[in-house]
């Protein structure tokens, strides 16, 4: 998506999921895409986690009605945009990139984006996954590239891939 610009690192920020009763496969095509991102050269993998508990939260309720509360299970994931910020201010500090590309529509961003162009003077950029780009992270970047449906089709990793422990195939519902 930048042909004039060489790609030095690639940091994928996520969390492991566990398997849930409605998706018990969940877990296992996370790990099968996360060995596929392993055989690309330059990659590495970050990891946040999971918090999830119980918690008390208000129902939709018609004006002029009592509010009624249920008891959810609310998962979060903790920890992936910290990292995520953490490595764009170290790794401009300490001089690895003119350019960073981050691929992301989180608004949580902001901060360090803004440090990493104001105060250490390098450009940043984004690749966005979303049809609507944060309106909060638009005045302070470099440029602004949307992922296109065709471009993400033609990045697919293909079927069958081989690692050091040997050949997998990708899962029909990708």
């Amino acid at each position: 998506m930048l042909p004039k610009n060489t790609v030095v690192d690639i940091k994928y920020f996520t969390a492991l999921v566990s398997s849930r009763p409605s998706n018990p496969d969940q877990s296992l095509r996370q790990q099968l895409y996360l060995r596929a991102l392993k055989t690309v050269p330059g990659v590495s993998i970050h990891y946040g986690h999971f918090l999830t508990h119980e918690v008390t939260m208000p129902l939709v309720t018609p004006a002029g009605q009592r509010q009624q509360y249920a008891r959810v299970v609310k998962t979060e994931e903790k920890g992936s945009d910290v990292n995520l910020a953490t490595h764009l201010l170290h790794d401009a500090h300490m001089g690895r990139f003119d350019i960073a590309v981050v691929v992301s529509n989180d608004s949580d961003l902001l901060e360090p984006i803004k440090i990493v162009r104001e105060e250490l003077g390098k450009k940043v950029g984004l690749l966005n996954p979303h049809r609507n780009p944060s309106r909060a992270l638009l005045p302070h970047i470099d440029f602004i590239k949307a992922i296109r449906a065709g471009v993400l089709g033609a990045s697919q990793f293909p079927p069958t891939l081989t690692d050091a422990h040997g050949t997998f195939t990708k899962p029909a519902s990708w």
